[in-house]
């Protein structure tokens, strides 16, 4: 399952690379394709502009029936993020029912259509339209409402010293923020990593691609 499911991520990294990429990066290394790190660009005119939060991207062995895992790396104040990185949202939860999750339809969940790309959309989609009625992060969902209302401008203060903060990493990494509409879209036929072209990641016809890989080991963090 592994193999088959590292020909599919190889198919849509050479996707995201020949493709505009709007509002994030993606890097992944050809020994290990169910490992990605992405990062996330602040979008323009929001509190997150000018921001770059990192993440890491995990694949399970059978992707794309199952969704991946995603945690952020960079400090994210927001009511769908837990202070351990790890996002709640619909699109990365498993296409079951759950009793205890009964705002959430299923519809709305991971389905094999996804992709890496969907994800990453929905993610910053929800940057700056939080979901408040089952918050991962309850105080981060009490500050956002508050300052929704009016009340207090703890919630933008915060953001916006994490922004400040994520940009000096943007600065270590080499990587050009964009703060602009017009160049919040990566133009087709970027690549996300230099050094690496979309070839350096495939198969070439080879089935057992990236069996040696996992074959003996579990995917761990």
């Amino acid at each position: 399952m592994a193999s088959s499911a590292v020909q599919f991520l190889a198919k849509e990294l050479r996707s995201l690379l020949n493709s505009p990429i709007e509002g994030f990066t993606v890097e992944a290394s050809e020994d290990n394709l169910l490992k990605w790190k992405v990062g996330i660009f602040g979008p323009p005119g929001t509190i997150y502009e000018g921001g770059y939060f990192k993440a890491n991207l995990n694949f399970p062995a059978n992707y794309p029936y199952e969704p991946p895992t995603m945690r952020f790396t960079s400090p994210l104040f927001h009511p769908n993020i837990f202070e351990s990185g790890s996002i709640c949202i619909s699109i990365l939860h498993p296409p079951v029912d759950d009793p205890q999750n009964d705002q959430e339809d299923i519809s709305e969940r991971w389905n094999p259509t996804q992709s890496v790309r969907t994800v990453l959309l929905s993610v910053i989609s929800l940057l700056n339209e939080p979901n408040t009625s089952s918050p991962a992060n309850v105080e981060a969902s009490r500050s956002y409402k508050a300052w929704k209302a009016g009340q207090s401008t703890d919630y933008e203060r915060t953001v916006k010293q994490q922004v400040a903060q994520s940009k000096k990493q943007a600065e270590m990494d080499g990587i050009i923020v964009p703060t602009s509409l017009e160049d919040y879209c990566m133009k087709e036929g970027q690549q996300v990593e230099e050094g690496y072209t979309d070839a350096d990641f495939y198969d070439n016809g080879d089935e057992n691609y990236g069996d040696d890989y996992y074959s003996d080991e579990e995917d761990e963090e």
